[in-house]
């Protein structure tokens, strides 16, 4: 009976331990998707909305653009906050929801930075359709905190992205750009975990990722993920 006793607590012990992993690992995957989705449309309205506070000789009409760009992203934000919520939450009705952005979706993420004030160059020497889908979303985020980067800490300066790779030599992403050209009026609000959490994707999908400052003087963010044949 003792023995049974102690097996019976050792279980119990055992699963209050893989629920209390299971949760951990939930709230870390909660703050990355929160943050991947929100950072760049809150580096979006905090940029307007600097321009608008220090830019009291603006034009009627690059006035009420930045108000249009301030509403549309927050609006946006709000939407992007109720999908990741959906995704996380427990499907338990069987709807349907939105995949997570890929490189598909890149046009889109380029048209947004450019709407923005962000002087973006690409060069994709692929077919991003052939990515599979897990590999394409990740290369969605890193440009997407590429951008988000950039545009935090080097306002004005162009960026240049680079895509490259083809199935078996695997997928190389360059995000690159020289220090700013202005001198930011609002600092753009950050947590300091965004290439942490973007390490930790890249190192899930069995990838490399490097980021620092060039001898040339340019950010370089470069990461390498595995694109199967």
């Amino acid at each position: 009976m003792r023995s049974w006793v102690e097996r019976a607590q050792t279980a119990e012990a055992e699963q209050r331990a893989r629920v209390a992993r299971a949760q951990t690992a939930e709230r870390a995957r909660i703050a990355r998707e929160m943050h991947d989705v929100l950072a760049h449309r809150i580096s979006l309205v905090t940029m307007h909305s600097g321009v608008l506070s220090y830019r009291h000789d603006l034009p009627e009409e690059e006035r009420r653009a930045a108000i249009a760009a301030i509403d549309g992203n927050a609006r946006a934000a709000l939407t992007d906050l109720r999908e990741v919520l959906g995704v996380l939450r427990a499907d338990e009705e069987g709807t349907s929801l939105r995949p997570q952005s890929t490189l598909v979706h890149l046009p889109e993420l380029l048209d947004e930075a450019r709407a923005g004030g962000t002087r973006v160059i690409v060069d994709a020497d692929l077919d991003v359709a052939d990515l599979p889908e897990s590999t394409s979303r990740t290369a969605y985020r890193v440009v997407q905190e590429g951008l988000t980067n950039a545009r935090k800490h080097a306002p004005g300066a162009g960026v240049e992205v680079r895509l490259t790779g083809a199935p078996g030599a695997g997928l190389d992403i360059s995000v690159t750009n020289p220090r700013s050209v202005q001198t930011a009026h609002a600092e753009v609000p950050g947590t300091g975990t965004g290439l942490l959490g973007l390490s930790e994707r890249v190192d899930l999908a069995g990838g490399r990722i490097e980021h620092g400052w060039t001898p040339e003087g340019r950010h370089r963010l470069a990461v390498w993920l595995p694109w199967p044949t």
